[in-house]
């Protein structure tokens, strides 16, 4: 499964076209600060955190509550909104063996004023499948798998197979749906009473696999990291992580686990390290005490290791960087923002080359100010999404760079970042 596009309404400063913006499998977001790519990832993680599990069920606030703070609340309306108003999130995702027709997720929240908490207005999913009682007609409106509050809030439907052939189906009505948790999360609990055993809903392995797919997207910003944290964190063996959490506080239990579970990882880590490092001769977890981890690396000329404590924040960043990105378990979805900060522009490549191996194994989406680690994306021109000032200078819209319109600059020895760097309009120009 991956994301194919996304849209929104009255959010933040982004301006999104009507139909949304359309992700590759790889891509890249510059603009300048405050332009946006911020809030565009902040609505990638909007969804992630709606739908994450409820890890303390004694908390009074649910998980998209919880979601819609770190959101900002009332203040994620757009400053050109008045209140009342709908805070709007489409979310389109690509077909796959499971779901020949593609997704559409849309969440409709209403913000009522800047005091009063936002609420979930309309919720529906959907897909462009053929028409269920007659395949050869075509379908003015998508398969609606549910839709909540359409009607009236609290209430909805859900689709339900009319019998086992799966060939037509009938909408079950659903009461006493909260307006304070995503439907889908909840679903579950929604058709507790229902007469119809889950095989006959078509909407319970579409959620399963849509749910295994939202909560295995990671985001990574080079700015939270906590270097100090870790330098210095020992952490417990006997945990099971395999990705890098985003502080970056168990950096040796996932190196060690990955070490594990395949053969060729900690080899393909060394090589990364040898990279920038020549002298690395290896990168080994150790144990430091009865339950701690910690990560030793040693010089082919050197008696002594080092540890992570004696490295410079450079180093150690790209350690984390190799680490996420060489992993032989990638995310459905792996955000970056800033990778290139504290990073010396000579290992500049290295750290693109990395970024080009996980593209292809996985769906990527880089933020970046750097025109360093833009010149060696030249090639991939189309991937990069510009974020630009609109007239009214609060807003701001997205749109793909063109590979024609760079090609002359290019056949001039130019390079991506070199443009970047001098503000040529065809990406975007400077920010005043």
């Amino acid at each position: 499964m991956l994301l194919d596009k996304i849209g929104s309404q009255n959010y933040k400063n982004l301006l999104l076209q009507s139909a949304g913006t359309e992700l590759h499998n790889f891509n890249i977001f510059i603009g300048a600060n405050g332009s946006g790519k911020s809030n565009f990832v902040g609505s990638l993680e909007f969804l992630k955190n709606c739908l994450s599990p409820r890890i303390d069920e004694h908390r009074t606030t649910s998980p998209f509550e919880e979601a819609v703070n770190k959101l900002g609340g009332a203040g994620a309306l757009s400053k050109l909104s008045t209140y009342p108003e709908r805070i709007k999130f489409s979310y389109k995702f690509k077909p796959d063996e499971y779901i020949p027709k593609g997704l559409n997720f849309n969440i409709s929240l209403y913000t009522k004023d800047k005091f009063s908490k936002i609420t979930i207005e309309e919720e529906s999913l959907s897909d462009d499948s053929f028409n269920l009682t007659n395949p050869l007609s075509k379908l003015t409106n998508p398969f609606y798998y549910y839709k909540y509050h359409d009607k009236n809030a609290g209430d909805g439907v859900v689709s339900v197979w009319n019998d086992n052939s799966k060939k037509s189906y009938y909408f079950e009505h659903i009461t006493n749906i909260p307006t304070n948790s995503l439907g889908l999360l909840i679903l579950p609990d929604l058709l507790e009473e229902s007469e119809n055993p889950p095989q006959r809903t078509p909407i319970y392995k579409v959620r399963k696999n849509l749910l295994q797919f939202i909560r295995n997207w990671h985001f990574y910003n080079a700015n939270f990291m906590n270097l100090e944290i870790i330098k210095t964190s020992e952490p417990k063996i006997g945990s099971d992580d395999i990705y890098l959490a985003a502080t970056g506080s168990n950096l040796a239990i996932v190196i060690e686990n990955l070490i594990q579970q395949n053969l060729d990882f900690e080899e393909r880590l060394n090589e990364a390290m040898r990279s920038i490092l020549p002298g690395t001769r290896r990168i080994r977890p150790v144990r430091t005490g009865l339950m701690t981890i910690n990560l030793e690396w040693h010089f082919s000329s050197l008696t002594d290791c080092f540890y992570l404590n004696e490295l410079s924040d450079g180093t150690v960043r790209m350690l984390c960087w190799a680490t996420i990105l060489l992993s032989p378990v990638l995310p459905a979805l792996l955000v970056i923002d800033e990778p290139e900060s504290g990073i010396h522009p000579s290992w500049m490549p290295v750290l693109a080359e990395w970024i080009k191996l996980a593209s292809q194994r996985t769906q990527i989406i880089i933020a970046t100010h750097s025109p360093d680690l833009l010149d060696h994306f030249s090639d991939f021109a189309e991937n990069v999404f510009c974020f630009g000032r609109e007239n009214n200078k609060i807003q701001y819209s997205i749109s793909s760079l063109s590979s024609d319109k760079l090609q002359k600059s290019f056949d001039e020895g130019w390079q991506l970042g070199d443009l970047y760097r001098i503000g040529d309009p065809n990406i975007g120009g400077w920010p005043w």
